[in-house]
């Protein structure tokens, strides 16, 4: 899977573009436990350029020879972790998931987190982990809830050093059904194991009295692939070029419009932006006709426009439009920051807000 390139200056010597980022995190782990104070759990973080010599590279950024990856490797004693963990947020919660035994008899099948630690065995610190992912897909990535699932690799399937094995998978109609975004791995103690057969330097760890070699929960991300199923997911053919980005996610939040280029209304524009920018994403524009504004805004995933016209100078009101519906409400000059947080952070619908009295 590595690509061999020639280095030196004569090029007599070999080396290899990595095919994974998690090796950083493997390497650098004595150094980073000392730093944080001998502690466990640890999360190391890597994000960056990996490199694999697929065959037959196809289906636009979904299969590359050079790729990005974000990968999170938690070292961690299986024996305590889940004691560092908020597993009453399981409770009565369900994970999406198609099991090995459910392929052929349904695609998805919701099955309570207890559950899947009771009857199937699973680590309950995985389960947590399923959770806290399935709620970042849907909730923050706004993916439909029939188009995710959990996908169990088999033994023969899974890489060998992981005991057990989830894609994470998004069901996407550009790539013809559901496609690994992710995966959730649990290494056990394989990755410090090799690297102390390698360098000869003890990987073990003193907690408590014990010692132990860290075992290994991994969460991995293809960037690349996540970025397409979020073009998959949220641009939609109901007018030429609407990308309907949750908030969070949108380049900017906020889009602030006067209706002409007049010192009055620009004025006043401005200053809502300023008053906006210290919170969120904000663009002003001024140029071109305000239906041409709007398209620029569509194009690029802008959830909200605020518009300031000669009405709202009149009266202290601006218009604000939804991207997603192109509905428009007019609302108090005074409420804009209250109405902004709450669609922001989801707990206002655009079509609750309510105008002035």
């Amino acid at each position: 899977m590595m690509f061999p390139v020639q280095v030196g200056t004569k090029g007599t010597d070999k080396a290899y573009l990595r095919p994974e980022t998690a090796q950083g995190a493997y390497l650098n782990f004595k150094r980073h436990f000392e730093i944080m104070r001998r502690r466990l759990p640890l999360g190391l973080v890597i994000i960056g350029k990996a490199y694999r010599n697929e065959i037959a590279p196809r289906q636009g950024v979904y299969r590359m020879r050079e790729l990005i990856q974000a990968e999170l490797q938690i070292f961690m004693d299986p024996a305590t972790f889940a004691d560092e963990l908020a597993l009453d947020e399981m409770a009565g919660r369900e994970i999406l998931v198609q099991l090995v035994d459910m392929r052929g008899k349904s695609d998805v099948q919701p099955m309570p987190c207890r559950y899947l630690i009771e009857q199937y065995g699973l680590p309950d610190f995985y389960v947590y982990h399923m959770l806290k992912i399935q709620d970042f897909y849907i909730n923050q990535i706004g993916v439909p809830e029939k188009k995710f699932r959990f996908y169990e690799k088999s033994e023969k399937e899974r890489a060998f050093y992981n005991r057990v094995h989830f894609d994470i998978e998004v069901n996407l109609s550009t790539l013809g059904g559901f496609k690994e975004l992710a995966g959730l791995h649990y290494r056990g103690d394989y990755d410090l194991t090799k690297h102390q057969a390698g360098s000869k330097e003890s990987m073990e760890v003193s907690l408590e009295g014990r010692r132990l070699i860290p075992h290994v929960l991994e969460l991995s991300f293809g960037v690349d692939r996540n970025v397409w199923a979020l073009l998959d997911l949220h641009l939609t053919d109901e007018r030429t070029g609407v990308l309907k980005l949750p908030p969070k996610l949108a380049p900017y939040t906020f889009a602030v419009f006067p209706l002409m280029k007049k010192d009055d209304l620009v004025q006043q524009a401005e200053a809502i932006c300023a008053l906006l920018r210290e919170d969120y994403d904000v663009v002003y524009d001024q140029s071109g006709s305000i239906g041409k504004r709007y398209a620029r805004m569509d194009e690029i995933g802008t959830p909200f426009c605020i518009t300031v016209d000669y009405d709202g100078l009149a009266d202290g009101t601006v218009t604000i439009r939804d991207t997603g519906t192109s509905d428009q409400k007019r609302i108090r000059i005074d409420d804009i920051e209250k109405i902004a947080r709450g669609l922001f952070n989801g707990k206002l619908r655009f079509g609750d807000i309510e105008g002035p009295a």
